[in-house]
């Protein structure tokens, strides 16, 4: 555990050495590092997106913004639920990232419902390295559907590390793989050397997969 401040710099830093904050708890004050032996990644070009997840992302069920309320985003992931009685996110790390988001390094994609907000995610960007820190849903499949679209804007802006810290059996499902500690610095490294960026010019939404695809390859473009 540290006392250290945690701030946006010292995060980005972190991010670049291959670390990642956490807390013990939502109520807990303090943040520890965490450094895995074996982190997760979802390789960008081997995305894999279920047939019924596709079908639903088609249907437009939900109405997909990005950055519009990344705050809410957030404290949706630091939700405390009936299957995640206890949350990493603290109020440290909430107003840490709330700053990084607001100096341009964090982002949100939101599924949003009429003007309820249904789920998301958050995570924060560094070069062509996109870091995924959480995600939730108040309905069903909305942080998958909000998933699928920042696969699509990453591919499209140029990123080439998608960074899961871990491996869930949801994360499985579309593809997410464990690699040894070495392997992913040395990705980590060529991903900070390129360019990317989180708005690119041609992200548009006409390029969602038009047939139950189940995976999306590396040619695709969504939005």
């Amino acid at each position: 555990m540290t006392t250290l401040q945690l701030t946006p710099a010292l995060i980005l830093r972190a991010y670049g050495c291959g670390l990642f904050p956490m807390a013990e708890g939502k109520a807990e004050r303090d943040v520890f590092w965490v450094d895995p032996e074996t982190r997760g990644v979802i390789p960008l070009d081997r995305f894999h997106v279920p047939r019924r997840l596709a079908r639903t992302v088609r249907a437009g069920r939900f109405r997909i913004a990005v950055d519009r309320d990344f705050p809410r985003v957030v404290r949706g992931c630091a939700r405390r639920t009936r299957r995640r009685p206890e949350s990493w996110i603290n109020g440290t790390i909430f107003e840490a990232y709330c700053v990084l988001h607001r100096q341009g390094h964090a982002h949100s994609v939101e599924a949003w419902r009429d003007d309820a907000l249904a789920g998301g995610l958050y995570g924060v960007s560094l070069g062509a390295a996109f870091f995924g820190e959480s995600m939730f849903s108040v309905e069903r499949d909305a942080s998958k559907v909000a998933l699928v679209h920042l696969v699509a804007r990453l591919r499209t802006g140029g990123f080439t590390l998608l960074d899961t810290q871990f491996v869930t059996p949801h994360l499985s499902r579309f593809g997410a793989v464990e690699m040894p500690r070495a392997r992913y610095l040395s990705q980590l490294a060529d991903a900070l050397s390129r360019p990317a960026t989180f708005y690119p010019e041609d992200f548009s939404d006409a390029a969602l997969p038009a047939s139950d695809e189940v995976s999306v390859q590396a040619s695709t473009r969504m939005s």
